[in-house]
């Protein structure tokens, strides 16, 4: 059944972009639960699985229906891009307890047997208890599992957002939308969501928030109920590459052409990108990447154009050709 979502005029005013570091540290969870979700993050998976089964996650799975509500409380829509993951779990931690009660019971009552589980029990006693135990594990499943690869998860999601904002200023948020997700279709300032439970909300003037997501793969997440922004979150482009050695999908005769370094960046630039995002990306220093790029330029296999304060490098057509040839 699709979800609905109905635009006004002062809708249109108030879309913006959002990273979060708590959406994909719960993601992360989720993932581990869901075989389905695992398919782009097996190099991933093998590196942390010993780290992950040191943890209990059996209280955040409760939570966690593969159908119905899941609590807004303890996963809530990021508040932009800047926000850190300090500052979201602090958050968490000053939830209503009697709000987090209530919609925690929600969440539990649409997991086969969640309510009659000890654990369940206690929360419902003691919510305060509820918000620390989970504010404390989703803080240690960051600090374990996301933190030491979230430099590279940041330069992904920044890219992201960097490439579809150019495209709403090309297109505009109906042509936008369903580029993020072949899942979404946009009419008559009507977003309809294939294959979401059924839910439909006029955003009322409070806008959407686009959110890409690393971890959400495959699957696409809307909703979030009032006081809540709308936020629509989508599988990020370029996971399919994130955990590959940098000079992985290069082909031997483009690394002997240009060396291992200078292959990666000139494969890695498939979508306009800043040095930066790039070296994260690469999981290259910053200097060498900018070094590369300026030799790639003066061959004419890249260009660089300014957006605002940053240069965006991508492949001149030579470029592409040469990619491509020595992939054949």
């Amino acid at each position: 059944m699709p979800s609905l979502l109905h635009f006004g005029q002062e809708d249109f005013l108030r879309c913006r972009f959002a990273v979060s570091a708590l959406w994909e540290t719960q993601e992360i969870v989720r993932t581990l639960a869901r075989p389905h979700r695992q398919g782009y993050h097996g190099p991933w998976l093998r590196r942390a699985r010993a780290a992950a089964d040191t943890l209990d996650l059996s209280g955040l799975w409760l939570l966690m229906p593969r159908r119905g509500h899941t609590p807004d409380w303890l996963f809530p829509p990021a508040v932009g891009t800047a926000a850190g993951f300090e500052e979201e779990i602090a958050a968490v931690r000053s939830a209503d307890p009697d709000g987090a009660r209530a919609d925690s019971a929600r969440s539990l009552a649409d997991t086969p047997g969640a309510l009659e589980t000890p654990t369940a029990r206690a929360w419902l006693a003691d919510p305060a208890r509820m918000i620390e135990e989970l504010a404390g594990t989703l803080e240690t499943v960051w600090h374990t599992l996301l933190a030491p690869d979230w430099p590279r998860l940041r330069a992904l999601l920044d890219a992201d957002v960097a490439f579809h904002s150019r495209r709403l200023a090309e297109v505009g948020l109906g042509g936008l939308l369903p580029e993020i997700d072949r899942r979404c279709d946009w009419r008559s300032g009507t977003l309809t969501i294939d294959g979401q439970a059924e839910h439909e909300r006029h955003l009322g003037g409070q806008g959407l928030v686009l959110m890409p997501s690393v971890f959400v793969w495959p699957d696409l997440v809307s909703g979030f109920e009032p006081p809540w922004q709308p936020t629509l979150v989508y599988p990020a482009r370029g996971i399919a590459g994130l955990w590959a050695d940098p000079a992985e999908g290069c082909a031997a005769s483009l690394v002997r052409l240009l060396g291992r370094g200078r292959a990666a960046v000139l494969g890695g630039v498939d979508e306009p990108v800043g040095t930066t995002v790039l070296a994260a990306r690469l999981g290259l220093a910053a200097s060498s990447v900018s070094e590369h790029l300026t030799v790639l330029r003066e061959a004419g296999l890249v260009v660089g154009r300014r957006y605002g304060h940053q240069v965006l490098y991508e492949r001149t057509p030579l470029g592409m050709a040469l990619v491509a040839g020595g992939g054949a």
